[in-house]
């Protein structure tokens, strides 16, 4: 252990140890995301399925890396191994810039997110109107979730289904008293918000939480860049 610090060792160690639980979470929670039974239906019901399962996809890769790195840095520690945290420093640092190139354009491209979202809304909204039975599968599957969100069509509304808004209860509101909830269109009650809404709102949110997680996880990476470096330099020296 000459020249080699046991605190600066055993305090690479054991943040290399909470890293790997982070990416541990990162990679549980992402799974978890991916599976969940409210982003199948928003993917199946909105055609989002490449824009949502795109970010998800990333997380699950960034948590599998940050696992493996933090195994590298656990042993790169522990065996005082400079090729090990040479490693372990370069695929911190890569995840990083990364993270901080993915962070500016997620700022700068998130109006035009919206904007792609409503003209795939558009797109879908041409398969509520129509008898094929593509789209046939398509409506039914969009009734579910209208029922289930209490919303109706994806961007006007009720309007967004044509003539076919007579078929099969569609939209039919069941709290017909809530003008929260309920319009009145076409001799019965309805839901009166785009489902459009709800699926960019869902999306938002879920947003907000990566974004977390990724400020989070930044702070971790600068200080685990510090700490590999540091000791990197001291079992140089010994």
């Amino acid at each position: 252990m000459a020249g080699v610090s046991s605190c600066m060792k055993y305090s690479m160690f054991i943040f290399n140890f909470l890293f790997w639980v982070c990416g541990s979470i990162i990679l549980g929670v992402s799974i978890w995301i991916r599976v969940s039974k409210d982003v199948q239906q928003v993917n199946a019901y909105s055609h989002t399925r490449t824009i949502m399962f795109a970010g998800v996809d990333l997380l699950i890769a960034v948590g599998s890396i940050i696992m493996v790195l933090g195994f590298l840095g656990c042993c790169g520690a522990i065996k005082e191994s400079r090729c090990m945290l040479m490693l372990f420093f370069i695929g911190l640092l890569l995840i990083l810039i990364l993270q901080v190139t993915g962070g500016i354009l997620g700022a700068v491209y998130r109006s035009q997110v919206e904007t792609s979202l409503n003209k795939v809304f558009q797109e879908s909204v041409n398969s509520l109107q129509s008898s094929t039975e593509e789209s046939k599968v398509f409506q039914e599957k969009l009734q579910k979730f209208q029922t289930m969100n209490q919303c109706c069509g994806l961007l006007n509304g009720p309007s967004d289904w044509g003539k076919n808004i007579g078929n099969n209860k569609i939209c039919e509101c069941e709290l017909k008293s809530s003008s929260d909830l309920c319009t009145y269109y076409q001799g019965r009650y309805i839901y009166k918000n785009p489902c459009g809404d709800v699926i960019i709102d869902y999306l938002k949110d879920h947003l907000l939480i990566i974004m977390g997680i990724a400020f989070g996880l930044a702070v971790i990476e600068i200080l685990g860049l510090g700490f590999s470096m540091s000791l990197y330099c001291q079992i140089g020296r010994k």
